[in-house]
C-alpha cells in the first residue's frame, strides 16, 4: 500500500471514473448531500471526524483527488479549474441535486468554482485558496514553496524534516489533527510532486478568483483557521467582505477547522444547513 493511500477515504470504498480518471469515493449516513473537498497533499480522511458527527443528519460525501489517497492518476496537473471539472462529472454520475460543498483550500476554490456554473445549496470554505491578489509577493512566496517541493521530489535529504515541521507547527499544529497529521506527514515524499504542480499554479494570475466569489449568490460559511499563516483571513477579508452572502466564524487551528475542532466546527456546520 502507498503512503498517501492512509490519508484517504476508508478502503472498499466506491471507485467512480470522471473523464478517464478513477476517484475513490466514500458515501455515509442518510439525508442532504455534502461533500466534502480536502487540501492539496491531503485526502478524504480529513473528513472522519465530521462524518461521524453528522452522518445521522446527512449524506456525507468524500472523495480523494486524482493522485491523492486512493484515487488514480490524472493526465492533468492539480488546479482548482481541473478540480471542479472533476466534482462536475462525479455530481452529474451521483445523481445529486443541490449539493452542499465543503472545501478546504484548494478544495474551497474548486468549490467556488464549481458553485459559479452549478447549482448548491449552500458553500463551507475552510481557508479557500483564490481569494487574494496574485502580486508580486505572492508570486515569490509560492515560487519559494513550489522549490521547496521540487527538492522534496528530488529526494532531497533535508525534505522529510522540513515537511514534518511545517505540518507539525504551521498547517496542522492542533492535538485534535494528530493522527491524520502523520499520515499526511509520512506521505510528503510521495506527494511532493503534486505539491509542486500546485503551488505553481498559485503562483499564476489565474489563481485569483476574487471576481467569480463575489458574483456567487448562495450562502457562504467561512470556517478559518484563525492561526493559519499561510492563507491568512486578514488578506482574505476584502474579497470576502464584498460577497453576496457570506458568514465568518474564527476557529483555533491552522489550516482545517473541521479536523482541528471537529466538534465546534460540526455544531456550526449543522446550524448553518438549517438555515438553508
Amino acid at each position: 500500500m502507498s503512503r498517501r493511500e492512509a490519508t484517504g477515504v476508508p478502503a472498499g470504498s466506491a471507485e467512480i471514473e470522471v473523464d478517464g480518471v478513477r476517484l475513490a469515493v466514500a458515501r455515509e449516513g442518510r439525508g442532504r448531500p455534502v461533500i466534502c473537498l480536502h487540501a492539496i497533499a491531503h485526502g478524504g480522511g480529513d473528513f472522519a471526524p465530521l462524518a461521524a458527527r453528522i452522518k445521522d443528519r446527512f449524506e456525507v460525501i468524500r472523495l480523494d483527488w486524482p493522485g491523492h489517497g486512493r484515487s488514480g492518476e490524472d493526465r492533468e496537473g492539480p488546479s482548482p479549474e481541473r478540480y471542479a471539472q472533476l466534482l462536475a462529472g462525479l455530481v452529474a454520475r451521483l445523481g445529486l441535486d443541490r449539493p452542499i460543498l465543503i472545501g478546504c483550500s484548494i478544495g474551497g476554490a474548486a468549490a467556488i468554482l464549481y458553485a459559479r456554473d452549478h447549482p448548491v445549496a449552500g458553500l463551507v470554505l475552510c481557508d479557500p485558496g483564490g481569494l487574494v491578489e496574485v502580486d508580486a509577493t505572492v508570486t515569490r512566496f509560492c515560487r519559494l514553496f513550489a522549490s521547496v517541493f521540487a527538492a522534496g521530489e528530488r529526494g532531497a535529504w533535508w525534505f522529510g524534516a522540513v515537511y514534518a515541521a511545517y505540518y507539525r507547527w504551521l498547517v496542522l499544529p492542533v492535538r485534535a489533527a494528530r493522527d491524520q497529521r502523520r499520515r499526511i506527514v509520512a506521505a510528503g515524499r510521495e506527494m511532493a510532486g503534486q505539491l509542486r504542480q500546485a503551488w505553481e499554479g498559485f503562483g499564476r494570475p489565474a489563481a485569483d478568483i476574487r471576481a467569480v466569489a463575489q458574483g456567487l449568490d448562495v450562502p457562504v460559511w467561512f470556517a478559518w483557521a484563525r492561526d493559519d499563516r499561510v492563507i491568512p483571513l486578514s488578506r482574505c477579508r476584502p474579497a470576502i467582505d464584498g460577497m453576496k452572502q457570506a458568514n465568518v466564524t474564527v476557529f483555533p487551528g491552522g489550516h482545517a477547522a473541521f479536523l482541528e475542532q471537529p466538534d465546534d466546527f460540526a455544531a456550526g456546520f449543522a446550524a448553518f444547513a438549517a438555515d438553508l
